[in-house]
């Protein structure tokens, strides 16, 4: 689709695609530079896109929040 760079530099991104990425106004994104180009992504899907990284690395059943409390707590009581 074709679309307009207006003044200060603002671009719209059309309709359908945010339609598509299920953006509404106020919606936060991430704007990248990859290879000369510009990528935008929703901060939602950021988010998933992280966390299906990290999934690989922490098991099923497995916190992470809860294990370093736990550490910390135990460094604690050391002292």
């Amino acid at each position: 689709m074709k679309t307009k760079i207006h003044e200060g530099g603002r671009l719209v991104i059309p309709a359908p695609y945010r339609k598509a990425m299920g953006l509404k106004p106020g919606d936060e994104v991430l704007v990248f530079m990859e290879e000369g180009e510009i990528r935008v992504v929703s901060l939602r899907q950021s988010i998933q896109q992280a966390q299906g990284f990290i999934k690989c690395y922490n098991p099923e059943g497995r916190t992470l929040s809860e294990e370093l409390l736990k550490d910390r707590r135990e460094e604690a009581s050391r002292e």
